[in-house]
């Protein structure tokens, strides 16, 4: 059987350097600078969506670094976007300000010069956060300075056909009448309300009527003025339709991905790229959106939204980035439920990576350890750190509310899970006790359990719950295992799978104790 070629660190990141090496190979394009791309929206709270659309980008910038050529992450911040509605959460006040560019409304929050600047200072932190190197551009300086004068000039040129290819490509009309443009308007500031209808091409003007207008179920009102605006001068943007081709021939951009919400607005620049400003499109990739519990899209403007920031408070940074390194197709739910099983997984990929686990299969073994060096942004520790179960932190932190560190650190050193105490694991204390504090329920997991285990884990039930404490909880349990010819070990990983979620612990009877045995009768009971 022929062995499969495994690229760079195996992972699907490598594999999408590869096939972006090949096709600029392909087209005859320079090698030298292989620049990828992500768009920052900048027009509500960013989330963690927002956030893995630039990590995986820079995720694919470390591989085609690592295949030997030079590249750039550029951050772009769509901050001349206009608010089209108000996201949940934030003043009501806002509504005044509805299709206007985010740059020109006023902070909300009174700490920065503008909406957008705040919107966008949130995703950089967060970026900043991750240890995520990127070359940050905002649409409101591209624009001013005059980066896509010339796109812009050919785009309004052609826009006739450009809105004919809309239409036949997605369906939609609008721009076969009006041009893909809004000049901002010079007389109330709004961007969406400023119909372009005519392009003076020689002296590279618009003109435009400012009108009703509807953005998604949003109705935006225009203050009736006519006007002229230079676009060499006067502040305006290209419509989301033609705008991405614009950048990539700007910036020379070769990789872009994007989340198939965008995939009618991506099907349409690929063609204006192509045909009209004769720039080969980018190579793309798509990813899935990211919902939250309901299964509902996570959304800037419905306030469902998990923050990278908040993510911190329970989570390291790793865990961030392995959730969006793990893998890119497929929608998955994510909320801060997902942190205890992040933070365990990568202390089981670092000791694969260490050679402490080890597959039989080459291919899984490698992608495991690529992952990890991902998850490090391919600058992996030389030794591994202290593992400690979070689950085991967060089940200790329930219990010891008052002194914390130290008394959790006392039991850890108990069960032989360290041997003394230092600022790392400090830090994971204080993530594990946030977590204990804000979701302290214990959330029933599913294990399927034979009728002859289910039978063991009543019986200890009863046990843990009658008014006499048992003399040696031990034993006891040993003691039930053999009862009912179930080898301790397997009764012991039971236990810990429904206690801990995990497969090992520290030693059972004790630690039950440690908890409650009470409470825990409560929770075996679930499972019988």
């Amino acid at each position: 059987m022929e062995k499969t070629k495994i690229i760079g660190k195996g992972t699907w990141i490598d594999k999408l350097a590869s096939e972006l090496v090949e096709r600029e190979q392909s087209l005859g394009r320079s090698l030298d600078l292989l620049r990828v791309e992500s768009g920052l929206g900048a027009s509500g709270i960013p989330h963690l969506g927002s956030l893995g659309d630039a990590v995986r980008a820079f995720g694919v910038k470390l591989a085609l670094e690592n295949l030997g050529y030079k590249s750039e992450l550029i951050a772009y911040s769509d901050d001349l976007d206009g608010l089209r509605k108000v996201p949940e959460g934030l003043p009501e006040s806002l509504n005044e300000h509805l299709g206007k560019p985010v740059s020109f409304i006023p902070d909300p929050f009174g700490c920065h010069d503008s909406y957008g600047v705040h919107m966008s200072s949130l995703l950089l932190d967060g970026l900043d956060n991750l240890g995520i190197k990127y070359r940050f551009e905002r649409a409101l300086n591209t624009y001013k300075s005059g980066i896509l004068t010339d796109q812009i000039h050919t785009i309004l040129v052609n826009s006739k056909k450009i809105g004919d290819k809309i239409a036949d490509l997605v369906g939609q009309e609008k721009f076969q009448n009006d041009l893909p443009y809004f000049p901002v308007c010079s007389s109330c500031g709004k961007l969406y309300t400023a119909e372009v209808y005519d392009y003076l091409a020689d002296e590279k003007k618009v003109k435009y009527r400012c009108k009703e207008t509807t953005i998604g179920s949003e109705t935006l009102h225009g203050c009736g003025h006519e006007g002229i605006a230079d676009i060499t001068k006067d502040l305006g943007k290209l419509v989301w339709k033609v705008e991405f081709a614009a950048r990539w021939q700007a910036f020379d951009v070769r990789f872009e991905a994007y989340g198939k919400d965008i995939m009618d607005s991506v099907k349409v620049n690929d063609w204006v790229s192509d045909e009209i400003l004769k720039f080969p499109h980018p190579h793309h990739v798509r990813y899935e959106m990211l919902l939250d519990k309901s299964g509902k899209k996570i959304s800037k403007s419905s306030g469902n939204v998990v923050t990278s920031q908040a993510w911190l408070k329970y989570g390291t940074p790793k865990s961030i980035l392995l959730l969006l390194y793990k893998r890119i197709t497929g929608a998955r739910e994510v909320g801060f439920e997902n942190i205890p099983a992040l933070m365990d997984e990568y202390n089981e990929l670092e000791d694969v990576f260490f050679g402490k686990i080890k597959f039989e299969n080459e291919a899984k073994s490698t992608k495991s350890k690529g992952l990890y060096e991902y998850v490090n942004l391919l600058n992996p520790p030389k030794e591994p750190n202290m593992h400690i179960s979070y689950r085991l932190m967060v089940e200790l932190c329930k219990i010891y509310q008052e002194d914390r560190v130290p008394r959790v650190t006392k039991k850890l050193i108990e069960y032989r899970a360290i041997k003394s105490l230092d600022s790392y694991i400090e830090k994971l204390i204080t993530l594990a006790g946030n977590y204990a504090d804000d979701f302290g329920e214990h959330e029933k997991i599913e294990i399927k359990l034979d009728n002859i285990t289910k039978k063991a884990v009543k019986e200890l039930a009863e046990l843990l719950s009658g008014e006499k404490e048992p003399e040696d909880l031990q034993s006891s349990i040993y003691e039930i295992s053999k009862k009912n010819d179930i080898p301790p070990k397997d009764f012991f990983r039971v236990l810990y799978q429904i206690i801990l979620s995990a497969n090992r612990g520290p030693k059972i009877g004790p630690f039950i104790m440690d908890i409650g045995r009470k409470k825990v009768s409560q929770t075996l009971g679930q499972y019988v």
